[in-house]
């Protein structure tokens, strides 16, 4: 197996969770959080489909879905491609709450797929290609795809964990 494949599996075990977590529920219980500064399922799809944007983008050298295929408006928010969900507090989270899921999904989606291309096209030089210097050791390409996954994984588990909340409160 190529570790393009490897990383490809993590990623789409990344969509399946995202799925599973906001599938076919209602404004309510995608914006329901279980105390005032907690996240909900809806800012945690955001947040976590945000971040592979970003990062997948940079890497790829391609501008981010959220701006280029004009993902913001239609999730009624402001096309900033610096705004990822990290250091937000309970007013931002609270603000991230779509009336279905569908474009929420939707725009996980199209991240998805676009990643997904971009795994296709990735060799092992491309895993060592160093992007950012700022760090001892040096960040790749390679790790810093890792660290997506383990991003991703963690937050579409913890939407999981809430729409087992929802539902069992429904």
């Amino acid at each position: 197996m190529e570790s393009r494949d490897v990383l490809a599996d993590a990623y789409n075990r990344i969509r399946e969770l995202v799925h599973v977590a906001a599938y076919a529920i209602g404004a309510e219980d995608l914006a329901y959080r279980p105390e005032p500064g907690a996240n909900s399922i809806a800012w945690l799809v955001w947040h976590l489909t945000r971040i592979q944007d970003d990062h997948v983008s940079e890497i790829a050298g391609l501008e981010q879905a959220w701006v280029g295929e004009g993902w913001a408006p239609r999730l009624g928010m402001d096309p900033d491609p610096a705004r990822t969900g990290q250091g937000d507090g309970p007013n931002e989270v609270a603000a991230i709450s779509p009336k279905t899921p569908n474009d929420l999904l939707a725009y996980h989606d199209a991240v998805a797929d676009r990643t997904r291309r971009y795994l296709a096209t990735v060799d092992e030089d491309e895993l060592d290609r160093i992007i950012d210097t700022a760090y001892d050791p040096p960040v790749s390409v390679g790790v810093r795809l890792v660290s997506v996954i383990s991003d991703n994984i963690q937050h579409a588990g913890q939407a999981r964990y809430l729409r087992g909340i929802v539902d069992r409160l429904r």
